[in-house]
């Protein structure tokens, strides 16, 4: 009995994952930093920095904010939300409608 779901993630994740690591990559290349250099900053390896970027895999809360130290950037600026908002659970949108005729 584990915590972890084996469910796939929602594709609005894997949205919300790519637009930060593409915000890591780009502020990255504007520093002029090599993913080897940004991971010295941050103690980890050049291919997880690559992984994190690609969004390839989830890092923990402690290496996002360090990330967003080593560039400069508020964490909430990394991980601000562009997408439009998507209907949230229970509601109308997330299921048919339900009213009698």
């Amino acid at each position: 009995m584990g915590l972890v779901s084996s469910d796939p993630l929602p594709d609005w994740v894997l949205t919300r994952r790519r637009a930060i690591g593409a915000r890591i990559r780009s502020r990255r290349l504007t520093q002029n930093l090599t993913q080897e250099r940004l991971g010295e900053l941050v103690a980890i390896d050049s291919k997880t920095v690559h992984r994190i970027e690609y969004a390839i895999s989830d890092p923990p809360l402690s290496t996002v904010l360090r990330i967003a130290h080593a560039l400069d950037l508020a964490v909430e600026d990394l991980l601000r939300d562009d997408a439009p908002a998507r209907p949230r659970r229970g509601t109308q949108g997330d299921r048919g409608s339900t009213s009698a005729t």
